[in-house]
């Protein structure tokens, strides 16, 4: 399993030109979810989502977890995370 996890004012996911997922401050996760992941390592993943200190308290140093900011997660399918790409131009 692989998390790409970008910190954001605002994000939305727009498929057919319509939005299927919109957020206001918060995070944007793309995660890639292989075959071998355990359900014990998505509880690990998001119970360590929930308690990274990346946003800024009142002080504007990085003490904040998203709880609490009452941020909110965006998380997007992304498998190309976890793909293997040493062989070819195309992504297994």
């Amino acid at each position: 399993m692989r998390a790409l996890i970008q910190r954001v004012t605002e994000a939305s996911v727009t498929v057919e030109g319509k939005t299927v997922g919109a957020i206001g401050k918060g995070l944007l996760v793309l995660l890639g979810v292989t075959e071998t992941d355990t359900e014990q390592e998505v509880m690990q993943l998001s119970e360590k989502l929930m308690k990274l200190r990346i946003f800024s308290d009142a002080d504007d140093k990085t003490n904040c977890s998203i709880q609490d900011v009452s941020g909110a997660l965006l998380v997007i399918s992304q498998f190309t995370l976890c793909a293997d790409c040493r062989k070819g131009t195309r992504p297994s």
